[in-house]
Parts: structure tokens; sequence; C-alpha cells
């Protein structure tokens, strides 16, 4: 038990502390440190099991449809990697005449399955690289040979590409630690050369961000190029940077595959039922009295977080507490060209071996138009589209268009005229146009139109004299309208005598 907490995260220290009535606050070291006082001082059988669940989550055992998705167990001995021939003869020297003691049997490591890679057979386990001197840049060789049998299944193994086979040996390298399983990790400064040949080791993946370092993935390396396809003994020189750090390296005959035999075992292995996933939404809304609000309902996007396009296979955690999922297929092709297996929701753990398709969202997708990007789960496990909410949005704004004044400029009056020389807006004052203009009258009305009169001419002002401004006004003009206008500023019943 102290074995199995001791390679829990901080998430599995924290669930195990809260599930046993402890404090979940601190450092790793301090939630650490807790849980193994609790298992060495307060052991029950309800720990027991606690502990055991949160390890099988972690690492998951293998079933009968995960066999084949994750690599078969490595029986692991440990042979000393040295290129002197006095590594291999520490058991029979002499100290002061008395026999040196056995070396101590080296802690088992182990290294994490990878999806994409399926051990087919342990070429060279887990072996420490052990440093011959003081100085820093270290080389430590390693020896195997290929059976004919292996031979011939890399040689008939289908192409990845061209030049590249499915079935490869490859190299990896991790801390020589035996507590859990081991990622792949590479020592500074480290070179891999094979058969006098040096081979491609990944570089670093540039940052965009100020202030960080690149990072550099770590995976296996594949040797496959550089080898003597038949009996001939291979091998393979390490140059590694001595910093204080314990190393070990393996070989491994391996079968890649591709994302796409991936998510062949994904769709027909680990798919949920409709219903089950419809218990799950019912369980997270159901009423809970200590909470002051009640959830009535919780909206899932149709558009995936990793590419911003509808999802097509709708994939998502089992471990992870949210409903949101992401497209499968991109997910695994994004962790085929860099590997980091990390929950585009959450950013929690990702491992292939907990993805499961969703059933329910499947169905969801088919039934609904392209155009519905989100849907809203309720209480009853039913679901219903936001589409509505946002067209009835849209009609919304579009009916808060401002009304425009229409002004008809092709009806005459009586007389025949425009009626537009009149210049009045709809607040009843005269425009500040008039019929100074000149050769015409402009009128602005409320809404940003202009009346433009051209029936006034630079004549009309000679021969009216000024026209009203010389009328004198009286006391009856006040309560009645005044005369209508013609094309001169005359009375309408007055004629000019020559």
């Amino acid at each position: 038990m102290e074995n199995m907490v001791k390679s829990f995260r901080v998430s599995d220290l924290q669930t195990l502390l809260a599930s046993m009535g402890r404090s979940k606050s601190g450092l790793k070291q301090d939630l650490v440190g807790r849980a193994l006082r609790l298992v060495q001082t307060e052991y029950s059988p309800e720990l027991l099991k606690n502990v055991r669940q949160l390890y099988e989550t972690r690492f998951p055992k293998s079933s009968a449809w995960l066999a084949a998705r994750r690599p078969e167990s490595v029986p692991v001995t440990y042979p000393a990697l040295n290129s002197s021939p006095r590594g291999t003869a520490q058991g029979t020297d002499y100290l002061n005449g008395i026999p040196k003691p056995a070396p101590p049997p080296v802690a088992e490591v182990k290294l994490v399955p990878l999806p994409f890679y399926h051990n087919l057979e342990t070429l060279l386990p887990p072996t420490e690289l052990i440093a011959q001197n003081s100085e820093k840049l270290q080389e430590s060789h390693c020896v195997f040979e290929l059976t004919p049998s292996q031979v011939e299944q890399i040689r008939n193994s289908s192409e990845l590409r061209p030049g590249m086979k499915s079935v490869q040996v490859v190299l990896r390298i991790c801390y020589t630690d035996s507590i859990g399983v081991q990622e792949d990790q590479y020592p500074p400064n480290i070179a891999v050369k094979v058969n006098q040949s040096y081979c491609h080791v990944p570089g670093y993946y540039p940052s965009n961000k100020p202030g960080v370092e690149p990072r550099r993935p770590c995976r296996p390396v594949n040797i496959t190029p550089w080898l003597h396809l038949s009996t001939v003994t291979n091998r393979a020189t390490i140059t590694w940077g001595n910093f204080g750090k314990r190393y070990s390296v393996a070989v491994y005959l391996v079968r890649v595959f591709t994302s796409g035999e991936l998510f062949n075992q994904l769709k027909h292995c680990s798919v949920e039922n409709p219903e089950r996933c419809r218990e799950r939404i019912q369980d997270k809304l159901r009423f809970d009295p200590e909470s002051e609000i009640a959830t009535t309902g919780l909206r899932v996007s149709l558009i995936c977080p990793l590419v911003k396009m509808r999802l097509g296979v709708p994939c998502r955690v089992l471990t992870c507490a949210h409903l949101q999922c992401f497209d499968a297929v991109f997910f695994l092709q994004m962790n085929e060209k860099k590997p980091t297996w990390t929950c585009p929701v959450c950013d929690k753990p990702a491992p292939f071996e907990l993805l499961t398709i969703d059933g329910l969202l499947s169905e969801i997708l088919k039934e609904t138009p392209e155009d519905v990007e989100e849907i809203e789960y309720l209480t009853d496990g039913s679901w219903r589209p936001i589409r509505d909410d946002k067209e009835k949005e849209r009609e919304r704004e579009n009916s808060r268009t401002p009304d425009c004044p229409v002004v008809d400029i092709c009806v005459p009056e009586a007389n025949g005229h425009s009626p537009a020389h009149s210049g009045t807006n709809q607040t009843g004052k005269s425009g500040s146009g008039g019929a100074s203009a000149g050769s015409g009258s402009i009128s602005a009305g409320s809404g940003g139109g202009a009346v433009v009169d051209l029936t006034l001419d630079d004549s009309s002002e000679e021969e009216g004299g000024g026209g009203a401004e010389d009328s004198e006004d009286t006391d009856d003009s006040q309560d009645s309208p005044a005369p209508k206008r013609g094309r001169y500023d005359y009375d309408k019943d007055l004629v000019t005598a020559y």
C-alpha cells in the first residue's frame, strides 16, 4: 500500500485523504506524508479498498478488450551495462583476502505502456546506465541479436510511410525508479549510435511563451534502419550526461499503430451506452439540499475545443467530471505527432485506456442540424437545442432598426407645384436654408433626408422685390393662414398689368 500511495498524483492523494476524513490541502510532499501516516497508523479494509481503487484507476489492469491495446508485461532482469570487462566480474573481486559480497538486486523498473507502440518482444530489459568515471559525459554500450523470426517480422511488415516499417526495434530510456511505472525521459546530452552510425533523436519543441524553455518530447528512438537484419550482433552506444540522476535503457521489438488503427480499436471496444450517459446526467442534476442554487440544466457545446469545429466522434475520459467532449479523431492525430495525452477540457491526464465515446452525444449529433452549436441537458435526462434562443435574439436585434421618415416629393399641390418649398421639418419649425439660397431651397428633416426646391431662381427675387419681406402684416393675417404662392412671389388672385 505504501508503494501504491507513493505513485499517486496530487489529485489521487487529495481524493484518498478526503475519503478518509483528512485534510487535503498542502503541497504534494505534505499529502504523501499524510497518506503514508494514515496507512501506517489506521490500516482498515475501507482504506485498503480506496487505495486499490485509486491505484487501478491510475494504472488500469488489462482486460479482455484492453489486452490488444497495451503492451505485455515484461519480466525484467538487470545485467550491468559496462564497457569495462571488470564490470561483470565484481562478484569474484576480493577485499583484504575476503570475497566481496554479491551486490543487492537492482529495483525493478517498469516503463509506461505507450498506446502507439505494442510490445512484441523484449530484446534488452531495462538496464541502468553506469558511470565509468567522474566525467560529466559518459558512454555506455549494450549488445543484442535478432532471431531469424524477428528479422522476418521486420522485413514482412507493412510500411507506415516510405522507408518506415510498422514493426520496429526501438530504444527507450527512463529514470531508474522502482515506484510505479516510468515515462520516457532522456538524460542530458544524449546521443545514440548503432553499429557506428548515429541515430535520430527527437529534438526540442520551440516555446512561444517568453521565459519558458523549449521542451523535448521523450519518445522511443527508432533504431531499425541502422540494424543488421541478420543474426549478426548489433551494438548500441548511448552517450549521456552524468549530472546525478540515474537512468535505465531498454530495447524492444514493437508494432507501431497509426491514429486510424487506434481509433478503430476505440470505436469497437469503448463506446459508452446512451442510457448510462443519461444516468450520469441525472446524477449531476439531482437536487442537492446543501446547495443554495438548484441546477436545472447543463449546457454542452457541440464544438470541439481542439479544432473549433463541430464534433465528429464525441469522446471524453472516464475519470473526468465534466460532460463536455472533444473529437476522438483529432485528439488521436494530435497525440500521434506530439504525445501529451492531456484532456483539452480540464487539462487532466487522458490516457488512451480511459478514453470512451459518448453514445448519447453521438445520437444527438446525428439528430441535430449543422447550425446547432450547443445543447442543454435537462434533469430528466432529455435535451434541447439552444439554437432557438439565438434566433430569437437575432430577430429581436433586427426589429430594433430606427424608423426613417418618408417624404413624397412626387405629389403636386392643387396649383401644380411641389410642396417641397415649405421646408418644414417634423418639429414644425422652418428649415434653416429658407428661400434665400439663391438658386433653390434645401430643407433637412429629422430623418436626415434633404428636400431641394428647384422652382425658385434668381429672377424671382428681382421680380418680387423681396417678396414677403416687403409686404405689410395685418391683424387678420395673424389668425388666418398665409395665402398660397405660385411660381412668383405674388398672391394667387393678383394680375400684373404691363
